[in-house]
C-alpha cells in the first residue's frame, strides 16, 4: 500500500513539473541556445578529439528517438538533441577550419604570400597576417594556411591582397600561461593562424607570386577601403582622438597607446573602444530614426506606405555597410547578426527588442561559429542583452508609474539618466561573473564613468561619426570629426579620473570552474523563465557565490621554458618570482589569477620576499617545510640533486639525479607546459600541468617525446645564458602580443 502511494506521489509531482513547464512553453525557445551551447561546452571539455563520425552519429540517432517520443519522455529527448547537436557543431566547425600549425620554432626563413591584414602597432612596426603561398623549408603539407608577423620596419604602402616577401622567424600559437587559463592556440585554429612571429627586416613586394583568390581580392578591396578611411581620419584628426576615432569607425585600435586602453579599461569604459552592440545599435538606431523621421515629413508618403519598414531596411543596410568598413571582426559580426534579426523582426510587425529575438541570435552565431561560445566577448555581451531585456520586461509591466515622468522635460531628463544607471548596473551585474572569471578583476565605479561617457557617446560621438561617414565622399568630414574629437576628448577624461579614484580596480582571485557555471546557470534560470520557481536560480547564485573563494592556490609555478618560477612566500602568502629573461606576460597572468594587484617587475627577487635567494648559479627557496632549488647552471647540479625536495631545471635532467622527490626538467615543460605545483604536508606535491587541462585536441602539438627530441637536435635545450636566448627574447614579446589582443 505505501508503494502504491509512493507511485502516486511521484506520478503528481512528474504531472506538476509538466504542467510548469506547459505553462512556461512560450519560453522554451530562449532555452534553446542555451541547450545547445551546453552541447559545445561539452564538446570542447573532451579530453580527446572524437572520430568526425561519432558525434553525428549519436545526434542522428537521438533526433530519430525523439521524433517517436511524446509527453515528458519527448521533452527529455529534445533537451539531448539540443546538446548532441551543439556537440556535433562543435565537431564539424573543427575539421572544417583544419590548417597545419608549426610543431616548434622555425626560422629565420622566407615566407611569400599576400597581406590579409596590416594593422599599425602604438610603439612602432606594424603586423601583418599573411596568407602563405609558401615557407622556405617548410613542405606544402606543413605549410600554415596564414601566419602573423611583426615587423619593425614597415613596408610603406602596404595593403591587403598585396603580394610580399620577407624572412621572419615563427613559432607555434602558444598555449595558455597557466593551466586553465586562456588558450591562445585554440583562438588561432580557429581563424587559421598555424603561427606567430617577427621578422626585424622591412617586408618586400614579390612580383613573382599570381594574383590572390577571388575572396582575398574582394576581401581585400575592403580592406583598402577601410585603410583610406582610416588615412582621413587621422588626417583631419591627429593624435590619440584621431585613433580613438579610427577605432570607432574603421575597428582598428593599434593606434591607441596602452596608457589609454588601462584608463578605459579601469574605469568600466572599455567597451567603449571596441566596436560591438552599441555602436551598432547607435548607428543602425540613428539611421532608422533619421530615416522614418524624414518619410514622416511627407503625409503622402507616410500615411501610405509602411514607412517603418522602410526604415528598418535603411537601417539594416547602414549595419551592413558599417560591418564591412569596420573590419569585421567577430565582435562586429556578431552584433551585426543581432541587430539584423531586430529588423526583421520590425518587418515582420514583430517587436524588435524581445528575449526571442536574442535567443535566435544567439542560436544563428553558435550555429555558424561554435566556437564563439569560448569568447569572453560573446559570453559578455549576451549575458549583458539578456538581463537588460528582462530587467526591461519587468519594467515594462509598472509603465504607469513612468507615465507621469514622461510629461515634463525634467522629468524625461531624469528617465534617461535613471535608465543609463539602470542599464549600467543590470550590465555590470549581468557580466560580474565573466569578469571575475575571466580577468579577475571588477571596476567599482563603473556606474559613475558610464553615467557620464555613454550620454557623450551616444548624443555626440557617434552621430559625429555617421555624419563624417556621410560627408566623406565630399571631402567634407573635418567639421564632424572635430565634434567628435571634442566628444572623445571629454570620454578621455572620464575614463583617467575615474581609473585615478581610489579603489577603482577590485583584484579578485581566480574562481573554480563550478562556481563559475553555477552563477551563469542562475542567472538563465531567473532571466528566462517567468514564474515563480525562476527563484531556484538565486539559489544556484548563492550556490556559486559561496565556491568561488575556494579554489586551491598553486605554491609553486614554473613557466612554460623554465625560466620563470615563482614560489608563494609563507610569510606574505604572495608570489616571489625570479626570471632567468623576459617573463613578465607569464607573470603578469599569474598573479591576476592569484588576485595579487602588483606589477610583474614588482613580483621579481629580490623585491617580492627574503625567503628567495639567488646567486649567479641559481636560486633556492622554502615553501610548506620543503627545499625548492632552481639550478641554472651545472656547478649547482651536484649539491642541488642532493639537498632540495623539488628540483626546477631549464636543460634535461642528469643521470644520477634522484635525490629530489620531484624533478622537473626542460623535456616535462616543453612537453606539458607550465607546472602548478600545491604542496601539502607530509604528501607527495600534487602537480597540474597545462597539457592535463588541453588534452589531446587538434590545436595541440601532440608529438611524442623521442619525436619532440629529435625536432631539438638542430636547436638542443642549452642553459638560458646561451646565446640562442636572444632569439627567444625577441619572439616571446610578439608571442604575447598576439594572445593579449585576442584575449582582450
Amino acid at each position: 500500500m505505501d508503494s502504491v502511494e509512493a507511485q502516486a506521489r511521484q506520478v503528481g509531482r512528474m504531472s506538476g513539473l509538466r504542467a510548469v513547464l506547459e505553462a512556461e512553453r512560450e519560453h522554451w525557445f530562449a532555452f534553446k541556445p542555451v541547450l545547445f551551447g551546453c552541447g559545445i561546452g561539452l564538446y570542447f571539455s573532451l579530453p580527446v578529439e572524437p572520430d568526425v563520425w561519432l558525434l553525428p552519429a549519436v545526434a542522428v540517432f537521438v533526433a530519430l528517438a525523439y521524433l517517436g517520443s511524446r509527453g515528458g519522455l519527448a521533452i527529455g529527448l529534445g533537451v539531448v538533441v539540443l546538446i548532441s547537436a551543439g556537440a556535433m557543431a562543435g565537431k564539424l566547425r573543427t575539421e572544417w577550419v583544419r590548417a597545419p600549425v608549426l610543431e616548434k620554432r622555425f626560422g629565420p626563413a622566407e615566407i611569400r604570400g599576400h597581406v590579409v591584414l596590416a594593422e599599425p602597432r602604438d610603439k612602432r612596426g606594424q603586423r601583418l597576417t599573411i596568407a602563405v603561398s609558401e615557407i622556405a623549408g617548410l613542405p606544402a603539407s606543413r605549410t600554415p594556411a596564414r601566419v602573423r608577423v611583426r615587423t619593425m620596419s614597415p613596408l610603406a604602402g602596404v595593403k591587403p591582397g598585396d603580394a610580399i616577401k620577407l624572412k621572419a622567424t615563427l613559432a607555434p600559437p602558444s598555449g595558455p600561461a597557466l593551466p586553465a587559463g586562456y588558450d591562445f592556440a585554440r583562438t588561432a585554429w580557429f581563424s587559421a593562424l598555424g603561427g606567430v612571429g617577427y621578422s626585424l627586416s622591412a617586408p618586400e613586394h614579390d612580383r613573382g607570386l599570381p594574383s590572390p583568390p577571388t575572396v582575398l581580392r574582394v576581401f581585400a578591396a575592403i580592406e583598402r577601403g577601410r585603410q583610406a578611411i582610416g588615412a582621413r581620419i587621422l588626417q583631419a584628426l591627429p593624435g590619440e582622438a584621431g585613433a580613438i576615432a579610427n577605432a570607432l569607425i574603421t575597428g582598428e585600435r593599434g593606434g591607441i597607446s596602452e596608457k589609454t586602453n588601462d584608463a578605459f579599461r579601469d574605469a568600466g569604459l572599455y567597451h567603449i573602444l571596441s566596436i560591438s552592440g552599441l555602436h551598432m545599435a547607435i548607428m543602425a538606431g540613428t539611421v532608422f530614426f533619421i530615416v522614418r523621421l524624414a518619410l514622416a515629413l511627407f503625409p503622402a508618403i507616410a500615411l501610405r506606405y509602411p514607412i517603418k519598414k522602410w526604415a528598418a531596411v535603411a537601417a539594416a543596410a547602414a549595419a551592413l555597410a558599417y560591418l564591412l568598413i569596420s573590419g569585421s571582426a567577430f565582435a562586429t559580426v556578431r552584433s551585426y547578426v543581432m541587430i539584423s534579426i531586430m529588423f526583421a523582426a520590425v518587418l515582420m510587425d514583430r517587436p524588435a527588442l524581445a528575449m526571442r529575438n536574442v535567443a535566435l541570435s544567439a542560436l544563428v552565431i553558435l550555429v555558424l561559429f561554435p566556437e564563439s561560445l569560448l569568447d569572453v566577448g560573446f559570453q559578455m555581451s549576451f549575458a549583458a542583452v539578456t538581463a537588460l531585456i528582462a530587467a526591461y520586461e519587468y519594467i515594462d509591466e509598472k509603465r504607469a508609474y513612468a507615465s507621469g515622468l514622461r510629461r515634463s522635460l525634467a522629468g524625461r531628463g531624469l528617465m534617461l539618466l535613471g535608465g543609463i544607471a539602470l542599464s549600467t548596473i543590470v550590465a555590470g551585474l549581468a557580466v560580474a561573473p565573466f569578469a571575475a572569471y575571466h580577468f579577475h578583476t571588477g571596476q567599482q565605479f563603473g556606474v559613475l564613468a558610464n553615467l557620464i561617457a555613454i550620454p557623450i557617446c551616444n548624443l555626440l560621438v557617434m552621430p559625429a561619426a555617421l555624419l563624417a561617414l556621410l560627408l566623406m565622399p565630399f571631402g567634407l568630414e573635418g567639421a564632424a570629426l572635430s565634434i567628435m574629437g571634442y566628444g572623445i576628448e571629454a570620454m578621455n577624461r572620464c575614463a583617467r579620473w575615474t581609473a585615478s579614484l581610489p579603489g577603482a580596480v577590485t583584484h579578485v582571485r581566480a574562481i573554480p570552474l563550478h562556481a563559475f557555471l553555477l552563477m551563469v546557470g542562475g542567472g538563465l534560470w531567473v532571466l528566462l523563465w517567468r514564474r515563480r520557481w525562476r527563484a531556484l536560480g538565486f539559489a544556484a547564485i548563492a550556490a556559486g557565490l559561496a565556491a568561488a573563494p575556494f579554489l586551491p592556490r598553486p605554491d609553486l609555478l614554473i613557466g612554460r621554458d623554465g625560466t620563470l618560477v615563482a614560489v608563494r612566500d609563507d610569510d606574505s602568502d604572495r608570489y616571489a618570482a625570479v626570471a632567468a629573461r623576459n617573463g613578465n606576460f607569464e607573470l603578469k597572468r599569474w598573479l591576476e589569477h592569484d588576485g595579487d594587484p602588483r606589477e610583474a617587475r614588482d613580483a621579481l627577487h629580490p623585491k617580492a620576499a627574503s625567503s628567495l635567494r639567488c646567486d649567479g648559479i641559481g636560486c633556492t627557496a622554502d615553501a610548506k617545510h620543503r627545499s625548492i632549488a632552481v639550478t641554472r647552471h651545472p656547478a649547482a647540479l651536484r649539491d642541488d640533486c642532493r639537498r632540495a625536495d623539488i628540483l626546477v631545471l631549464d636543460i634535461p635532467k642528469p643521470k644520477g639525479c634522484e635525490g629530489p622527490q620531484t624533478v622537473i626538467d626542460f623535456w616535462a615543460l616543453r612537453r606539458l607546459g607550465t607546472h602548478a605545483v600545491y604542496l601539502a604536508d607530509e604528501e607527495i606535491p600534487r602537480i597540474e600541468t597545462v597539457a592535463q587541462y588541453r588534452g589531446e585536441r587538434p590545436w595541440v602539438s601532440q608529438l611524442p617525446l623521442p619525436q619532440v627530441r629529435a625536432a631539438e637536435r638542430a636547436d638542443p635545450p642549452r642553459p638560458t645564458v646561451a646565446p640562442t636566448a636572444e632569439a627567444d627574447e625577441a619572439l616571446r614579446p610578439e608571442i604575447e602580443d598576439d594572445e593579449a589582443t585576442e584575449r582582450e
